[in-house]
């Protein structure tokens, strides 16, 4: 995280022509993507977009790993739907686009009645203090059907009152619009944050906390701040996701939303701003992309995060920075051929993987159903397939083996040259 304010980056003419750009895209997308089932999945991205970047408040910028952030994404869930049946009856004077706002107020208190808990320690503790915290107030949320809904949950109609200016949010674009407007307004926030003194504080607990102590700071307070704020930000994506899906349960609060956020900032990566957000977009995706093609997509889904932590734990990001530095040198020509070599150990692996898995699910579930995998009919009792899957999955590991010394002795050499052009 930079925190150099002189000259602010947000402010920056190259930072304000980017913003622009993300801006225009935004808007431009649903020219492109009109169908209900796209519109959908873009609204779903941009919350998770604001729930990732809120999430990596803590984690990637304060070092804070959250195992129960969800409860300030679900409390700001709730206090929404409230608020909306309540302008439904006619009970308060508040226009649905401010709705967010509620949202990020329930989240911001849970946050500071939590977090005055929660911060006094770090590392470790504070993991385990956050995970107590996310199933007490999980179980909870079952325990006052009043206020949660109970197994049910609540249910409303975010399209209440009269139209103003024509929007009614009825149509899902109005929707889409609504989140837009919220998530750029979000980010623009919590990158500004990142230039303020108090995040570059939150930096300087998460590498050094004693330091901090030792210059005058309290390392507590920066965390209590960060998760404050962090949980406003939860709130917001909390009563966005509300009102896009008109209700609310107990799984919003539940340790599997925690377990997703904290998957789409460690994908995306940590380290930097951009990362939780490619960590949100490609997650979503294959949560849907998956979840409709096979039933073993849990299996594949937990894979992928493991060879991410094992090797990139960086995240995307960080490898997408790895490249873009040898882009700009020039240097880029000298790893890309080395990654032809990749193509057919991978292919190899991904066919017998996946053909096994199938199989597997398959053998298990039904096995006289023949089993259509990439268009062809495949009979699960038969060893003819198995061995045939086994034997790709087999011999492309081992010629991944044979080739994967090419790659690093090309990125060694791409990068020692590049130490050379930095050093003179």
């Amino acid at each position: 995280m930079n925190c150099d304010a002189s000259p602010p980056p947000l402010l920056h003419p190259r930072r304000l022509v980017s913003w622009g750009v993300l801006l225009a895209v935004l808007i431009v997308l649903p020219l492109l993507f009109s169908k209900g089932f796209a519109l959908s999945l873009l609204c779903q991205i941009g919350i998770m977009v604001i729930f990732a970047l809120s999430y990596n408040m803590l984690l990637g910028q304060t070092g804070l790993l959250s195992f129960g952030h969800a409860v300030y994404f679900g409390i700001g869930a709730f206090a929404t739907m409230h608020t909306l049946n309540l302008l439904g009856k006619g009970g308060l004077p508040l226009p649905v686009t401010l709705l967010p706002l509620v949202g990020g107020l329930a989240g911001l208190l849970a946050g500071v009645l939590f977090g005055y808990v929660s911060t006094k320690r770090a590392g470790t503790a504070f993991a385990m203090i956050s995970l107590g915290i996310g199933e007490l107030v999980a179980s909870a949320s079952l325990m006052f059907p009043a206020l949660f809904g109970g197994e049910g949950g609540i249910s409303g109609n975010r399209v209440v009152g009269g139209a103003v200016l024509g929007i009614s949010y009825g149509p899902q674009i109005e929707m889409y619009y609504l989140i837009v407007g919220w998530a750029f307004i979000s980010m623009l926030a919590m990158y500004a944050l990142t230039q303020t003194p108090l995040g570059c504080m939150a930096n300087a607990v998460r590498d050094n906390p004693e330091r901090v102590q030792f210059v005058g700071y309290d390392p507590q307070w920066v965390r209590f701040m960060m998760l404050v704020l962090s949980g406003g930000f939860a709130g917001i994506a909390g009563a966005l996701s509300a009102l896009n899906y008109e209700i609310v349960t107990a799984e919003t609060l539940g340790a599997q939303t925690s377990g997703a956020v904290l998957m789409m900032a460690f994908v995306g990566g940590v380290g930097w701003f951009h990362g939780p957000i490619i960590g949100a977009v490609l997650i979503t995706l294959l949560q849907i992309a998956l979840s409709g093609l096979t039933k073993a997509w849990l299996f594949y889904f937990g894979l992928f995060f493991l060879c991410i932590v094992l090797y990139l734990p960086g995240g995307i990001a960080s490898l997408l920075s790895m490249h873009q530095r040898l882009w700009k040198a020039r240097l880029l020509g000298w790893v890309l051929p080395s990654y032809v070599r990749l193509a057919l150990p991978l292919t190899l692996v991904a066919c017998g993987l996946i053909g096994l898995v199938e199989m597997a699910y398959q053998r298990a579930e039904a096995a006289e159903i023949p089993l259509r995998l990439l268009g062809a009919s495949i009979d699960v009792t038969l060893a003819t397939p198995w061995l045939g899957a086994l034997a790709a999955l087999c011999g492309g590991l081992v010629l991944l083996r044979a080739s994967w010394p090419a790659v690093t002795g090309a990125w060694r050499r791409a990068l020692l040259r590049l130490e050379s052009r930095e050093e003179t």
